[in-house]
């Protein structure tokens, strides 16, 4: 059987159209015990990946263009190492900051930020606040999920999310990055981008009203799209 690496360059040398049918597929990190020394390498990749796009940013500007919502409180999806949640807990120390994950707490986080360890969509958990992000996390879930997402924006009044943008491009330059990143990188990236979203997508699986949203949507020359959903 050939090593994983060689089943990953196959796969990845599949027709490209593929890539514009949305598909989801489970990724391999989401499934590795945290202190597994790939996952460790991995979490490491994707640091350096975040830096490299200025995902936090991105979302720390938009977030700071509505400091009313703001102070209702920040809340975050998918929330990971905690790594955003304390930039947004740093930049508006006046408002509560709580993040959502699947994960216990990490070490060290800044004491403001609130951990809740849970599945937003499960019966009992009821996040709300002013503004709600969320960074590469949409991309996971799939119609229903999505769908179940977006009954839960109408408890903000600001939606920044950052997601995988789905094309040529960033599939391109992710596989030049593949030299820098581990095995479990190279196949979790492609797998995001895959799950990512094209014009209008995302709106539209979450079933965000036009009539109630005014949704901002950009995409960047290194592969994230940006959506920044406003109430009217």
């Amino acid at each position: 059987m050939p090593p994983p690496d060689r089943l990953q360059r196959s796969a990845d040398k599949a027709s490209p159209d593929r890539m514009f049918a949305r598909t989801v597929k489970p990724e391999i990190l989401d499934h590795l015990p945290a202190d597994d020394p790939e996952a460790v390498r991995s979490r490491r990749d994707l640091r350096l990946i975040n830096f490299f796009m200025g995902n936090e940013r991105r979302i720390c500007r938009a977030v700071r263009e509505h400091p009313a919502a703001a102070a209702g409180g920040i809340v975050e999806f998918g929330a990971g190492e905690g790594i955003l949640a304390a930039r947004l807990a740093a930049i508006f120390p006046d408002a509560r900051v709580t993040a959502y994950d699947l994960a216990p707490r990490p070490e060290g986080l800044d004491k403001r930020v609130v951990w809740e360890r849970c599945d937003v969509l499960a019966a009992g958990c009821r996040p709300a606040g002013g503004v709600l992000v969320a960074n590469l996390f949409l991309h996971h879930f799939e119609g229903p999920g999505l769908r179940a997402l977006g009954g839960l924006c109408g408890n903000f009044e600001v939606l920044v999310f950052n997601e995988p943008d789905r094309a040529v491009l960033p599939y391109v330059l992710g596989t030049a990055l593949w030299p820098l990143i581990n095995r479990v990188t190279r196949h979790d990236m492609h797998a995001s981008i895959r799950a990512g979203f094209a014009d209008g997508e995302i709106r539209d699986f979450l079933g965000l009203d036009a009539g109630v949203w005014r949704m901002d949507e950009t995409i960047t020359w290194s592969g994230a799209r940006c959506v920044v959903g406003c109430r009217l």
